[in-house]
């Protein structure tokens, strides 16, 4: 991996793929930006596109259309490509078939001698970061997916909004499966070093309370629900998850050990193996430099293992279990 030279492999260029581009060239976030699509005149139509706007930016960047083998000296790999889930169609199916998708991006990029950091956007995020994982052979922590990184930048917004505070002061995370079974550890939420559940009770201006339990829940539940309701207004999400990939792939070229909730493979944390979920993370050049466990409390605990998948097991450690059954998604190699 070349950190010096700061190269970004972007595959998939559609809104979420273009989203993360155009975060990053205002951001100045790398110096090079290589475009892979299946339709090749896309890809060179997005690179003219965002060409044009350099002279606007201050940013120098080299961005152009590529192939799988400009991947080689990549110091990141990001995957936003996938297919859409087809009316009628199973979870379980769609993951299949993205997993097949996924075997013709892979495969590809290790084949050319990249060496560098996987980072995986494409939903069920934390399933296909194990899948790309697999097929990768790469070590876990140089696999990671965007997890719940956005669903915490959400909380943060909320909880600003109702505490009259800078979302930036707010120090909460949103864990667990991206996705409807994820929760957050409110025992670990903080405004500044003050515990936002101590607040609970506080009376502000007017004699009011400062927040409530039900504030919070309901707070939670917006987050949760954030994507629907946007997805409802507008058919998709892509300006959040584009700039919080941006943040996470500045955490990795800028070598930040900055802490994310990032989805990462756990191997004994929270009472979970061999599966991937969002959680807090130390990010810095070398990918998830470890995982951060948290103190939650006896019911944090239960919600992280709360699922329909079974008792202890949540959706993305079945389906990821179940895909791992198949040995075309597998591969030996360790880098």
């Amino acid at each position: 991996m070349r950190t010096d030279k700061r190269k970004v492999a972007l595959i998939g260029t559609g809104m979420v793929g273009m989203s993360y581009a155009y975060s990053m060239l205002n951001q100045n976030i790398c110096n090079e930006l290589v475009l892979i699509d299946i339709n090749r005149k896309r890809a060179e139509g997005e690179a003219m596109d965002l060409n044009h706007g350099l002279a606007f930016s201050a940013s120098n960047m080299k961005i152009y259309a590529g192939e799988y083998k400009d991947t080689s000296d990549a110091d990141i790999a990001v995957i936003c490509a996938g297919v859409a889930q087809k009316p009628g169609e199973s979870r379980l199916n769609l993951l299949k078939r993205n997993a097949a998708v996924f075997k013709s991006i892979v495969d590809p990029i290790t084949e050319s001698g990249f060496n560098g950091i996987f980072l995986v956007a494409t939903n069920p995020v934390d399933i296909m970061t194990r899948i790309t994982y697999s097929l990768s052979g790469f070590n876990p922590r140089r696999v990671l997916g965007s997890g719940t990184a956005l669903d915490t930048a959400r909380l943060r917004y909320l909880l600003g909004e109702s505490l009259s505070v800078d979302p930036r002061n707010v120090h909460a995370y949103v864990m667990g499966e991206h996705g409807d079974s994820e929760f957050v550890p409110w025992s670990q939420a903080m405004i500044a070093t003050k515990p936002i559940l101590s607040l609970c009770g506080e009376q502000g201006e007017g004699g009011m309370e400062v927040i409530c339990g039900e504030e919070l829940k309901r707070i939670e539940e917006d987050v949760r629900g954030a994507a629907y309701q946007i997805i409802e207004a507008k058919s998709a999400t892509y300006y959040g998850i584009g700039m919080a990939l941006s943040r996470i792939t500045r955490a990795i070229l800028g070598d930040e050990n900055s802490v994310l909730t990032v989805s990462a493979m756990l191997r004994g944390e929270y009472g979970q193996n061999d599966v991937y979920a969002g959680v807090p993370c130390i990010i810095n050049k070398n990918g998830i430099f470890r995982v951060l466990p948290l103190d939650l409390n006896e019911e944090e605990k239960r919600r992280g293992k709360k699922g329909s998948g079974g008792k202890g097991r949540n959706h993305s450690e079945k389906h990821q279990q179940e895909t791992e059954k198949d040995p075309n998604w597998k591969n030996n190699r360790q880098r």
